[in-house]
């Protein structure tokens, strides 16, 4: 249940749904299986993981949940062979060339057989709401799967007024001017991973791991006028994480006294365990947030006051 990943997005009014009415919602759009022709789908499963819990883990003014989503993987290399298994049988049989309009249509009619028999992957993506700062959460590596599980919420309640956290300043440019300093923002220290992007060609890209960000080398590449575009942290609260250009926070990491915390709260069973660990991950990340926002000048509040008079207008 320990985030790996965040995308964090900002309520432009607060959430009012009680978890009780936001279970009954979500209720109504179960996941189930991918039915024989179904490419994929998705639904909302209980996030503690037994069928008959809650869709909603209330816990301290959060509320968590969770959506499956599973889809057939048909790969690619097994419809061309069969595709061209068949287009050689035609050619041969008929003495003609298979046209281009032909062979699509005949791959279409080979994906629609395929189907029934592909294999079926599953995959959970797990999100909370906080309350207390008027936040959505979403565990994804990127903001196209996010952005996935926010249209599932919005088709559950029928409104979900959020906009991504923005900071005051460019994370790009601040964190390039952080490694050209050598110096971490308050709070944090730097790790030991980043990537840099050359502007001028977004092709021309430099990947660094289990590196001393501060070496002359990579001093160099940024003076050149290459951009970091990720950069390894280290928060002095306890988490090791990567941030990216468009404030995303990948390969998070809690240290052991934070999840030694849990360990130390004597759950009895598994769902004490579940709520146990979603207080204490949900507090240190509302934390890890806030300095993280802190470090780039603060939250941007003109996509606020422009979404909540464009909200004003329509009421």
């Amino acid at each position: 249940m320990w985030f790996k990943n965040l995308r964090i997005y900002r309520f432009t009014r607060p959430f009012d749904l009680s978890a009780g009415q936001l279970g009954d919602a979500l209720a109504q759009h179960p996941f189930a299986p991918c039915g024989n022709l179904e490419p994929m789908r998705a639904g909302w499963v209980a996030p503690l993981g037994h069928p008959h819990s809650e869709l909603v883990h209330a816990s301290n003014g959060c509320l968590m949940v969770c959506a499956r989503r599973q889809e057939k993987v048909l790969p690619a290399a097994v419809v061309n062979e069969a595709l061209e298994e068949q287009v050689q049988a035609i050619e041969a049989a008929e003495a003609r060339k298979v046209g281009r309009t032909e062979r699509s249509k005949l791959k279409d009619e080979l994906v629609f057989t395929l189907m029934p028999r592909a294999l079926v992957r599953s995959t959970l993506v797990y999100a909370y709401i906080d309350t207390r700062s008027n936040m959505l959460v979403v565990n994804a590596a990127s903001a196209k799967r996010a952005e996935e599980l926010l249209d599932w919420l919005r088709e559950a309640i029928g409104s979900l007024p959020v906009v991504p956290l923005r900071p005051n300043s460019i994370p790009l440019q601040v964190m390039t001017g952080w490694l050209l300093e050598g110096r971490p923002p308050a709070g944090f220290e730097f790790g030991h991973e980043c990537e840099l992007r050359d502007p001028a060609d977004e092709g021309a890209t430099i990947r660094c791991k289990n590196q001393d960000l501060l070496a002359a080398e990579i001093n160099s590449h940024l003076k050149l006028g290459l951009t970091v575009t990720r950069l390894g942290l280290c928060w002095q609260g306890g988490i090791e994480c990567l941030i990216d250009e468009e404030l995303g926070v990948k390969r998070l990491v809690f240290d052991d006294v934070i999840q030694e915390r849990s360990e130390a709260s004597n759950a009895e069973d598994a769902a004490a365990r579940f709520d146990a660990d979603f207080a204490i991950m949900s507090g240190e990340l509302s934390r890890f947030i806030g300095a993280l926002l802190q470090s780039f000048g603060g939250e941007d509040q003109s996509t606020l006051e422009t979404d909540n008079e464009s909200l004003d207008v329509q009421e």
